[in-house]
């Protein structure tokens, strides 16, 4: 008997690769660095996700990021500053990408569950294809292969439409949309989910809401942990998430539900 769910779309950073999604964040503040701008790791994660010439111009645009830029600059920013740090991002962004290219843990093994289920895999990302070339290898290596990469630039607009996950649902011949599933630790990738009209699965606890590296996200006090988990699952419910998980090592029993649901007729909200 067919499996009900018919493909998977994971994000990268924070969802299958780099908990606490740090590579990203990391490059950031090192290119606004670069220009005499301090920025804040909160300042960077408010939009994370995007791709990241929108997340770059979110950033300087933020009034309180234009106030340093004037303080240390001749005036304020222009649209020929915005694309001078989006070119020096890129590379660093492919150096720290591929530097925490190590999967969270039990992502491989979800990945093997869902190919003997006979569910396709695909995935999409803020990360360019030139990141990614440095990516792709390293998660290979550790056992996480997916049949279809989408990366920024590859769409006529980035999230949060829905035209990525289109495009891998699209490439993977998988539909319809409400039969699929989108996987996101960011809220504007859960609303590019909805907005294809998959079902959607926020992970709050590797990725961008609680924005610790595995390491410190396990010396945190218990007390600690469950408040910045609850605050990142209150930040993925608001964007329409269907469900909420910690981390994908998570998701089988959630799967089950969905396709449980699937068979029985019943649509994502956003359908």
């Amino acid at each position: 008997m067919t499996y009900p769910v018919k493909a998977v779309i994971f994000d990268w950073a924070g969802t299958m690769v780099d908990f606490g999604s740090m590579a990203p964040v990391e490059a950031m503040m090192n290119a606004f660095a670069a220009h005499g701008v301090t920025i804040s790791e909160a300042e960077v994660r408010r939009d994370m996700g995007r791709a990241k010439r929108d997340h770059v111009g979110a950033i300087i645009r933020d009034p309180a990021v234009t106030a340093r830029w004037i303080a240390a600059n001749t005036g304020p920013p222009t649209t020929a500053d915005g694309d001078a740090i989006h070119d020096s991002l890129e590379p660093l962004i492919a150096a720290a990408a591929a530097d925490r290219a190590t999967l969270i843990p039990g992502a491989a093994e979800i990945a093997s569950d869902l190919t003997r289920l006979g569910v396709k895999i695909g995935s999409g990302t803020g990360y360019t294809r030139r990141t990614m070339n440095g990516v792709l290898p390293r998660a290979a290596a550790q056992g996480y292969a997916p049949g279809v990469v989408v990366c920024a630039g590859e769409t006529p607009s980035g999230r949060p439409a829905p035209l990525m996950t289109w495009k891998a649902l699209i490439a993977l011949d998988a539909w319809p949309a409400w039969t699929c599933v989108k996987v996101d630790d960011a809220p504007v990738g859960i609303e590019e989910g909805r907005l294809a009209g998959c079902w959607t699965v926020g992970v709050s606890a590797s990725g961008n809401g609680v924005g610790l590296g595995l390491d410190a996200y396990r010396a945190l006090a218990e007390s600690d942990r469950a408040a910045r988990i609850e605050t990142s699952a209150r930040l993925l419910k608001a964007a329409g998430a269907d469900y909420v998980i910690e981390t994908v090592a998570d998701i089988q029993p959630t799967l089950e539900d969905i396709a449980a649901r699937i068979a029985a007729g019943e649509r994502p909200a956003c359908s």
